[in-house]
């Protein structure tokens, strides 16, 4: 099979075409990364940006190419095994000295060297000022030396007069090439509205770029050779879909640790994880498989009456340990859910009971209250201030957070509080599964499971524009999900206008119920029980008479609107309280046992139980 030959970038296109036009240009963009160029018919390999142009150059009619560093000086470009002879002349011509293939220069030389450079009269020449950023401490507050360096750069791009040259005599600029990580790096004055000089974004390399330069990373890898074309093929899929938004240095530094590590061609994809989460062993194949199959009966002891919930949160739990279902292409999270419904049934509880059972520790989760994300720029918390505002040095709670602990359950707690601009960084994690900080850092999403709260459905707008009741305990189960997802379909589609997350969200989102009164009743001798337990544990005996335990439910059960959290605050205030004031005033000592004989909404009646009656 012949193998289609592999097209130049689309940067270096408009460099070729514009040179015979334009006499000096800016790159800016992914300049530090390598360029995967074809060295012959279906062969492609990568190099440096500097090795790309200066054959680029060459092959366009450029006699030589010259690069000037700051701290290094003037150096000649020339292909593998060249000699810099010819090079080395010229530069001599410029009133360069030349040691060693370099010429020593500061800015103030340099400006005189792209002078001589311009006017030069012999072959085409070329010089490629990498670095260009670093020559300036300030774009918007020249010093004099770097506004006279650029003054005479701007001066020389009108002056420039392109010569044939060549056997075919097409025009020829000595051009100047600006290498720079921003556009606005240099002063404005320079490249804005400047006709003579051509801005060329160098953009991160795409999908065919990076498949293009696969099958020369995977070749060295073990099991290579031996595999069919087919198994080749599948490893190369997963190796380019495993990159995605990477740069080609992090391809080949992949390429490197796999080799290194001894990863077998089937298993590159572990390869692409290690590299973008720093850990060798993946804690996701480690985690028990018989405690997730025999999780239900667990969670249910401590998220009651939301059987529906508990169920499909497990699938989603399991779809992210087996990959089964959906795409893990690029660096989508683990798995994501939504948990929708009244406050107070469960849904942080779930989101703790999930990561305890994950990674044996409730307490391991990330929780962000997304009430506290509400202000226009709140999403610089979560990624970082960018460079020169407060709080640069500090990165960003979330990507920090990631980081850190790239296995972990990221729950985001009542979404519709956050900023819109916030819900745009939710697109890209549930999207791209990465988000950049504002160090520039990238930081992977990939082995996280994303969970979202919301009381989204509970409430609706009337057409007078007042809050009322969307739903109610009075509702069945199937009554109450039909409406919490259309409301919070119609939020995200016309309140928010971004339907895009809902769409990266898809079936995930997940319905709580009511807590309903036998549930509450569960719940209410649940609360009970630990709290007389956590008296016993102080050697403290205390009882409830039938009369009491009666009363208690009453006050704690007449109001369900707030869940098993109201259900807890009517403990405390009708109980807890009540009895703690008591012990205190009665200099409750260890050993000692009580009974609670009445209780109503005015306190509690307790009575000392002789150790002769005790049970």
């Amino acid at each position: 099979m012949t193998l289609p030959s592999h097209e130049p970038p689309r940067w270096l296109r408009d460099l070729v075409r514009f040179l015979p036009l334009k006499s000096q240009f800016v790159l800016s963009g992914n300049v530090r990364d390598l360029q995967a160029v074809e060295v012959a018919p279906g062969t492609v390999t990568s190099q440096t940006l500097h090795q790309t142009l200066g054959d680029t150059l060459r092959r366009a009619g450029y006699a030589q190419t010259f690069l000037y560093q700051p701290l290094m000086g003037f150096s000649t470009i020339t292909a593998a095994g060249e000699s810099t002879a010819a090079g080395d002349a010229i530069l001599a011509q410029f009133g360069l000295s030349v040691a060693n293939g370099l010429a020593a220069a500061g800015p103030d030389v340099l400006g005189a060297t792209l002078e001589r450079l311009v006017h030069h009269q012999g072959e085409p020449c070329a010089l490629v000022v990498d670095f260009a950023s670093r020559l300036l401490a300030r774009n918007t507050d020249l010093t004099p030396p770097e506004n006279q360096l650029f003054t005479r750069a701007l001066m020389l791009s009108h002056q420039a007069r392109s010569r044939p040259a060549g056997h075919d005599r097409r025009p020829f600029f000595n051009a100047i090439i600006w290498v720079v990580e921003r556009e606005g790096d240099l002063p404005d004055w320079f490249l804005v509205g400047n006709p003579r000089i051509r801005h060329i974004p160098v953009s991160r390399p795409d999908h065919l770029a990076r498949r293009a330069l696969v099958p020369a990373l995977l070749r060295p890898l073990a099991g290579f050779a031996q595999a069919s074309a087919e198994a080749q093929l599948k490893a190369q899929n997963a190796f380019v879909d495993g990159t995605e938004g990477m740069l080609l240095l992090d391809l080949n530094a992949i390429a490197v640790l796999a080799r290194v590590e001894g990863v077998p061609l089937e298993h590159v994809a572990d390869a692409v994880r290690r590299y973008k989460v720093g850990v060798t062993e993946d804690p996701w194949l480690k985690i028990d498989r018989d405690k997730i199959r025999d999780a239900e009966a667990f969670i249910r002891q401590r998220v009651k009456g939301q059987d529906a919930a508990v169920v499909h949160m497990l699938d989603i739990v399991k779809r992210a340990m087996t990959g089964v279902g959906g795409s893990r292409r690029g660096n989508r999270p683990r798995g994501v859910a939504f948990l929708a419904g009244p406050t107070g049934v469960g849904k942080t509880e779930l989101a703790k009971t999930i990561t305890s059972l994950l990674f044996g520790d409730e307490s391991a989760y990330i929780r962000f209250d997304m009430s506290e994300f509400s202000a226009e720029h709140a999403d610089q918390r979560l990624i970082g201030a960018p460079p020169g505002y407060v709080g640069y040095d500090a990165g960003g709670e979330l990507t920090n957070a990631i980081r850190e602990k790239p296995f972990s359950v990221v729950l985001f707690d009542e979404i519709e509080k956050a900023h819109p601009r916030v819900l745009d960084k939710f697109l890209q994690i549930l999207d791209d599964g990465v988000l950049t900080s504002g160090r520039g850092d990238r930081v992977y999403f990939s082995e996280a499971l994303i969970v979202f709260t919301s009381n989204l459905g509970i409430y609706r707008m009337n057409e007078a524009g007042v809050r009322v009741l969307n739903v109610s305990a009075a509702e069945p189960y199937a009554q109450v999900s039909e409406k919490v997802h259309g409301e919070i379909d119609r939020h995200f589609k016309l309140v928010l206008n971004r339907p895009e997350i809902l769409n990266r969200i898809g079936e995930n989102i997940i319905v709580f119920d009511f807590i309903r009164e036998d549930i509450a009743g569960q719940i209410f001798e649940q609360m009970v029980g630990t709290t007389l337990a956590d008296l016993q544990v102080q050697a403290l005996q205390v009882q409830l008479s039938d009369g009491a335990r009666d009363a208690l439910r009453g006050l704690c059960l007449q109001d369900l609107s707030n869940g098993g959290r109201g259900i807890r605050n009517q403990v405390e205030a009708y109980l807890l309280n009540p009895l703690a004031r008591m012990l205190f005033d009665v200099d409750a000592r260890p050993g000692q046992a009580f009974i609670v004989e009445t209780l109503d909404a005015e306190g509690l009646a307790l009575t000392p139980v002789p150790p002769a009656d005790r049970s």
